[in-house]
């Protein structure tokens, strides 16, 4: 037993301390904001990966479309006779136009055609008419036409031939002062159709689609098992993630939240406000930077020179709770939410023994008056940190930007927009909160192989005299939009749980009805 024992004491001595004393490297780098440039590598190898795995899969589909066709031209019976003077046989046409599984062509990214544009996000499968889409914008008045070639080659809008005193079934035409003539719904049947093929929330609701497979069973279409070279990949990853950087993820949150704890309940007790507010962004700073490492997180920020300053609006882009962490490595702020439960209560109370945050209950959340007085007596203070806030109020797939809630632009005070793009090669970011809750989101985290971002800083902007709060808003979305590469839509992102407002319908029954009457 003695001798067991000591062979387990070496062991332990041997194994344990140089994996204490790596991951106290790492809590400490984290800490301070540095980094030996491991994860930099880590993610350049990981794209090395990601490429060999792509020409792997392109190379075995080559094949498979080669092994169809050459099928498809031995199936075929041999002409003979007068047919086979009267037609011949091109296989190099049948080569070319060949199917596979899940159609297209040979070409392919991901297992989808490369000149295919569809994405949960960025493009679209169809083009719409954008006059005819229902918007919680303004709706113009102007008609939408649809030209329909007649058969000597002119065109007619709305149905109307060239000559305007006669139908084209030669009838005297007394009902076309009113304007009404069948072709006018067609545009609103098409309209519809396509929003039930394809419309502009849904899509924005779900995980962005890849190009490429990253390698990770919740994207894959069991690609893991195209070929031995993929497969055996795919297991080393998968015992990587699970078994290496997993374990080591969540002791570094751990000691993460464990630091915000019992560090924001010193950085409370301290006496003068000066030394609290120093020692709150000291820790503050550090506890996000550990949080974000524990993902693996990569951020590269840009133009420090707009970075948020004291008494004014941070406001950004909104794509998982990690959004705060991510932002708040660089930068310290307060706060704005309601309050939770659990995982996130923990950090909400241990936020607030510190610094100025603002938490509300449901029930206070609905009382925009009350908010926004909150709000303004925030950043009429020079000595409060720049407040953070996420004016989509749901998060988004990171493919675009949604409707930017008027209550925070009303206040007044300087905007500070930040634009946040993350890769979703190395990990989804995206929350699907109606999917996952927060401790199997931070799982996922968890287990991917690292989460990538781009942070940029925007100009401070302010609201121009006689600009309206929700003008504003949409011109602070739209710079937002134009840096990260994002969409800019109109709809409102609380659209994933409620029905559109009965007066967007209005608008556009009021639309069809002046164009049937001829206005």
């Amino acid at each position: 037993m003695g001798g067991l024992q000591a062979a387990w004491s070496i062991m332990s001595m041997v194994t344990l301390t140089p994996f204490f004393a790596f991951l106290f490297s790492i809590v400490f780098m984290a800490s301070i904001g540095k980094s030996f440039g491991v994860r930099r590598l880590y993610v350049d190898l990981l794209v090395k990966i990601f490429e060999f795995g792509r020409q792997n899969i392109e190379s075995v589909r080559k094949q498979q479309f080669a092994n169809i066709t050459k099928s498809e031209v031995e199936d075929e019976d041999t002409p003979t006779g007068d047919s086979l003077n009267a037609e011949t046989t091109d296989t190099s046409s049948t080569k070319t136009n060949g199917t596979i599984p899940n159609g297209g062509s040979h070409r392919y990214m991901n297992g989808r055609d490369t000149s295919s544009n569809i994405a949960n996000g960025g493009n679209t499968v169809i083009s719409r008419a954008e006059s005819l889409i229902l918007s919680p914008e303004v709706i113009d008045d102007t008609r939408s036409k649809s030209t329909e070639p007649h058969d000597d080659g002119t065109v007619r809008e709305n149905g109307e031939d060239g000559d305007d005193d006669t139908k084209s079934d030669g009838t005297d035409g007394e009902h076309e002062a009113a304007g009404f003539k069948l072709s006018n719904c067609l545009d609103y049947v098409k309209s519809g159709m396509e929003a039930i093929i394809e419309d502009q929330v849904t899509s924005r609701f779900l995980a962005e689609e890849l190009k490429n497979w990253n390698l990770l069973t919740r994207t894959n279409r069991q690609y893991e098992f195209i070929s031995w070279r993929l497969t055996v990949i795919w297991m080393i990853g998968f015992l990587i993630r699970y078994f290496i950087l997993m374990p080591m993820r969540v002791l570094i949150c751990f000691i993460g939240v464990v630091y915000c704890v019992i560090g924001f309940a010193f950085v409370g007790i301290l006496p003068t406000f000066r030394l609290r507010r120093t020692m709150n962004e000291i820790v503050f700073k550090h506890t996000f930077r550990m949080i974000t490492r524990s993902i693996s997180g990569v951020v590269r920020f840009h133009h420090p020179e707009f970075k948020p300053k004291n008494c004014g609006f941070c406001v950004a882009n909104h794509t998982t709770p990690i959004d705060i962490a991510i932002l708040s490595t660089d930068c310290t702020y307060s706060l704005i939410g309601q309050r939770h439960g659990g995982f996130l209560g923990v950090l909400q109370r241990a936020l607030a023994r510190a610094s100025p945050h603002i938490w509300f209950e449901r029930a206070e959340a609905k009382d925009r008056i009350l908010v926004a007085k909150r709000l303004k007596e925030h950043v009429t203070d020079p000595k409060n940190p720049p407040i953070l806030i996420f004016p989509e109020g749901t998060c988004i797939n990171n493919t675009s930007v949604m409707q930017f809630k008027k209550g925070s632009f009303e206040v007044g005070g300087v905007i500070y927009p930040v634009a946040i793009k993350y890769d979703p090669r190395f990990g989804d970011a995206f929350w699907n909160s109606s999917r996952y809750s927060m401790m199997q989101y931070l799982f996922l985290m968890m287990t991917s192989w690292a989460i990538v971002c781009d942070v940029w800083y925007l100009p401070p902007m302010e609201r121009n005299e006689g600009e309206s709060a929700i003008d504003f808003a949409n011109r602070v979305k739209r710079v937002i939009a134009d840096q990260g590469g994002l969409v800019d839509l109109v709809w409102d992102g609380q659209l994933k749980r409620s029905k559109p407002k009965k007066e967007w319908k209005e608008k556009q029954q009021e639309k069809f009805s002046k164009l049937l009457k001829g206005e």
